[in-house]
């Protein structure tokens, strides 16, 4: 399975640079982690990484291949997934202080959203067609893909809820009203910033 001890390593690292850097997901757990502290943001961080991990499996399994077949397909879910992200940064920038009746209301993202953003995160796709294409060995392809989303459902999980106790450790900082709400905006905006590969960039797909 994987092949070598360097190749498991080198997939491994790549596994958690890619999950710990900024993108959609961990601005999202960001601010989760500020509006909702870190245990309500555990189904959102579950929901990531057993989303991911099913990703990684379609891809494994032949999801790239159609989507390569129908390149509108995919231009479609790029789209869809830029409108959905637009909705979630105006949602960001719109909500309200840690505490009262508003907070009362207000609800983390649950695991099935979250597991369902995958499939239109454009970072998210990047991760998963390059952990399929760079480090599945072609001998034992089946298992070694099984392989590879387990092992970054493993890796990704930890690394995405470091981003969500950051979050939670700045939820003193930010009992200041105005300074939430100018966190929330900056969370939303850069969530608009990360549309800019999903909308700009020549998809490996066309």
């Amino acid at each position: 399975m994987l092949g070598s001890y360097e190749l498991l390593s080198a997939f491994i690292l790549f596994a958690f640079v890619s999950s710990i850097t900024p993108g959609p997901n961990n601005t999202l757990l960001l601010a989760s982690g500020v509006n909702f502290g870190v245990r309500r943001s555990i189904p959102h961080a579950m929901g990531i990484s057993i989303g991911f991990m099913l990703m990684v499996l379609g891809v494994g399994f032949g999801l790239g291949e159609l989507f390569k077949a129908w390149p509108p397909l995919y231009s479609v879910l790029r789209y869809v997934g830029a409108a959905y992200l637009l909705y979630l940064a105006w949602k960001i920038a719109t909500s309200g202080p840690l505490s009262g009746e508003a907070q009362s209301t207000r609800s983390p993202m649950s695991f099935w959203g979250a597991a369902a953003f995958q499939w239109v995160n454009p970072k998210a796709w990047v991760m998963a067609v390059g952990a399929i294409t760079t480090y599945t060995p072609a001998q034992g392809y089946a298992v070694n893909v099984v392989v590879i989303a387990v092992l970054f459902a493993f890796v990704n999980l930890p690394s995405v809820g470091i981003w969500v106790m950051f979050g939670s450790a700045l939820r003193n900082v930010l009992r200041n009203p105005r300074w939430l709400v100018l966190f929330n905006v900056l969370m939303a905006v850069l969530l608009v910033i990360s549309l800019y590969p999903l909308l700009f960039v020549e998809s490996s797909f066309s």
